[in-house]
C-alpha cells in the first residue's frame, strides 16, 4: 500500500521566519520522497494542507473562520487558479485578489503580524511537502503577495504609521530603512 504524506505540521511545530529565509536562500535539502510543484493537484494538496493548518492556527484561524467565514470547499478553485497561474503559469485566473482583502480589512483590521505568520505557514507547508524550483517559487511568491497586500491596505511592517501617500493619493514603498 502507497504511504501518504503526513499533512502540514500542527502549529506548534512551526518553524521560525529565520529558518524558512534561511531555506530559501539556499534551498531545501533534496529530499526522494518529496517531489516538485507539478500540477493542479500538487495546488490543491497544498492548499488542502495549508488551510489545514492556518485553521488551527491561534492568529489566523479566527481570521479566516469566524471574520471572514471562509468556506473552502467553494473558495479552493478560485484559489487553486490564482496558484496555478503563479507557479506554474496555466490556468485561468483572472480576478482580483486585493478586493476580498480589503473588505476583510475593514472588517477586522489586518496587521503585519497577520501577514508574517500566513507567509510562515505557507513557506513550512510547502516544504513539508515539496522541494526543488516551483515549491521555492511558492515560497518566495507568497512573500512577495503578502507585501504587496501590505502595501495596498497601508499596513505598515514595524509598528510605525502607514507609508506615507505618494503621487495622486497611491501609496508609496520608503525607499530606505527608517531609523
Amino acid at each position: 500500500m502507497p504511504t501518504v504524506p503526513d499533512p502540514a505540521p500542527p502549529p506548534d511545530a512551526i518553524a521560525p521566519a529565520t529558518d524558512v529565509a534561511t531555506e530559501r536562500a539556499s534551498g531545501p535539502a533534496t529530499d526522494p520522497a518529496r517531489a516538485d510543484i507539478a500540477s493542479r493537484d500538487d495546488i490543491v494538496l497544498l492548499l488542502e494542507d495549508f488551510y489545514t493548518a492556518a485553521f488551527a492556527d491561534d492568529l489566523l484561524g479566527h481570521v479566516f473562520l469566524d471574520v471572514a467565514r471562509m468556506d473552502l470547499e467553494a473558495h479552493l478553485p478560485r484559489l487553486a487558479d490564482f496558484w496555478e497561474v503563479a507557479l506554474l503559469r496555466r490556468g485561468s485566473y483572472r480576478g482580483n485578489a486585493l478586493q476580498p482583502h480589503q473588505t476583510l480589512h475593514a472588517q477586522f483590521p489586518l496587521t503585519a503580524a497577520h501577514f508574517t505568520r500566513w507567509t510562515q505557514l505557507w513557506a513550512n507547508t510547502v516544504g513539508a511537502r515539496f522541494t526543488g524550483p516551483v515549491a521555492r517559487r511558492a515560497v518566495v511568491q507568497a512573500e512577495r503577495v503578502a507585501a504587496a497586500m501590505r502595501k495596498r491596505l497601508e499596513i505598515p511592517d514595524d509598528g510605525q504609521q502607514p507609508w506615507a501617500p505618494g503621487p495622486e493619493g497611491r501609496t508609496q514603498l520608503p525607499l530606505s530603512a527608517r531609523r
